[in-house]
């Protein structure tokens, strides 16, 4: 880590903690040739795959994107936000687990799906329909009975 002050590519730590839930790192380093100090904070970096359309067009993952799909199928619905952020957590740290540079589309709407059904039956519905492209009812009552017997 370069000295702040001098530009010194040597420094060493001399302090080191846990901070936000241990999801960070608080470094407090002094410059080997300044002798000044400053803290650095250090955070994992994780990097979400690029989505395969199904066009084959990639596009990069977009968090907004899958929250508002989340939330459309939950509109409506006696579900708090915190619970929505949980699960688009769920699914992003899914995506991340998975260690792929590229997914395919398909795979996230199928991990909305499993959130979903875990959350409501009725936004699972209504989410499959159209991520499905059910075409009349006995589609509907097909999903509808597989909930059911589950």
């Amino acid at each position: 880590m370069r000295c702040p002050f001098c530009n010194e590519a040597e420094t060493k730590v001399i302090d080191s903690r846990l901070v936000s839930d241990g999801d960070q790192i608080r470094r407090r380093r002094e410059c080997l040739s300044c002798a000044e100090r400053f803290t650095t904070y250090e955070v994992a970096e994780l990097l979400m795959p690029r989505i395969i359309k199904s066009n084959n067009v990639p596009e990069p993952f977009n968090e907004s994107k899958l929250r508002s799909g989340v939330q459309k199928a939950l509109e409506k619905r006696p579900v708090s936000i915190e619970t929505i952020d949980t699960a688009v957590n769920h699914i992003k740290h899914a995506l991340q687990s998975m260690g792929e540079r590229e997914v395919p589309a398909m795979k996230i709407g199928e991990l909305v799906m499993e959130q979903l059904k875990e959350i409501d039956h009725v936004a699972y519905v209504r989410f499959a329909s159209v991520y499905r492209s059910f075409q009349d009812l006995d589609e509907f009552r097909q999903e509808i009975d597989k909930l059911s017997n589950e």
